[in-house]
């Protein structure tokens, strides 16, 4: 017997499925790859990658002149790669009385992952928050208009970032308050005299020390992540630091500021393993919260 017309039409539509379905099922494969964000730099991440000395980028560093204009000057570390394009920017702010030489750790830390670092002098090191805050712009403005040909053309001028330690890192949040168009701010045992920031949009890593009598926790940095309300936000308190925890090398704050700055500067989403759920409680970590970004 010979199929009818209606038969024929019907094993068409059967097989026009099959190909359909087939097609989706190797799209839905093919996805993850394709997926790739286009500021994604350097090889997957791993926590061996996240706690060595260094990334995988090779740095170099430039001095800035205490004459600039809106700070003090400083030094800016940066990658010597020009193969994976453009890179985001990070403005990082010392605390009450210190001077960058406290957190110069940090420079060569970060840059080696991938971004382009300026540590910064401040006017006078008495400089409180909210002058800090203006001066952690400045320096951004500076490397994205200012800064010498072989760093500016290694910035995307869309992605930058704030950090900073003590009243530094309550300058991070005046920061991120005036500017909303940051990618991203990590205050660093911040100090501020105010404590809500519900007008703050940036993604904000606040990092604080369990044993902190200078800006406890208690009064400066979970007030100052609760207040937080209309942005992606995470805190991470480490156990038994004191004030100072940043002014030696603390693998564990730069392992979280790394992938922090990635996921939110890159909008790197292989970053989000190290968010999302993030350290769990025990040794370095006494605590750590998160909106728990996915992608």
């Amino acid at each position: 017997m010979h199929p009818t017309p209606l038969s024929r039409l019907t094993q068409l539509a059967t097989r026009l499925t099959v190909v359909l379905v087939l097609a989706a099922a190797t799209v839905a494969v093919a996805s993850p790859a394709q997926a790739a964000g286009p500021y994604e730099r350097g090889p997957d991440p791993t926590n061996t990658i996240l706690t060595a000395s260094r990334g995988p980028f090779a740095t170099a560093t430039a001095s800035v002149s205490s004459l600039v204009s809106g700070f003090g000057g400083g030094t800016v570390y940066y990658p010597t790669d020009t193969s994976q394009g453009t890179f985001g920017a990070v403005a990082i702010s010392p605390g009450y009385t210190a001077r960058w030489s406290s957190l110069s750790w940090l420079g060569p830390r970060i840059a080696s992952h991938g971004f382009v670092v300026i540590g910064i002098e401040t006017d006078s090191v008495y400089d409180q928050p909210d002058s800090r805050g203006r001066q952690l712009l400045a320096a951004l403005d500076y490397l994205v208009n200012d800064s010498s040909a072989t760093v500016r053309n290694r910035i995307d001028r869309d992605r930058l970032a704030v950090a900073g330690h003590s009243m530094g890192g309550g300058g991070t949040l005046e920061a991120a308050s005036s500017r909303p168009a940051l990618q991203a701010a990590v205050p660093i045992a911040p100090w501020n005299l105010d404590k809500s920031w519900s007008e703050v949009r940036v993604p904000t890593l606040i990092v604080g020390g369990e044993s902190d009598s200078i800006a406890p926790v208690s009064s400066h940095s979970e007030p100052f992540y609760s207040s937080i309300s209309q942005a992606e936000k995470a805190y991470l308190e480490l156990n038994n630091a004191s004030h100072f925890f940043p002014q030696t090398t603390n693998t564990p704050l730069a392992r979280q500021m790394v992938a922090w700055l990635k996921r939110f500067v890159d909008d790197d989403t292989r970053y989000d393993q190290f968010i999302c759920p993030g350290p769990t409680r025990g040794g370095d970590t006494e605590e750590y919260r998160s909106t728990c970004p996915m992608s």
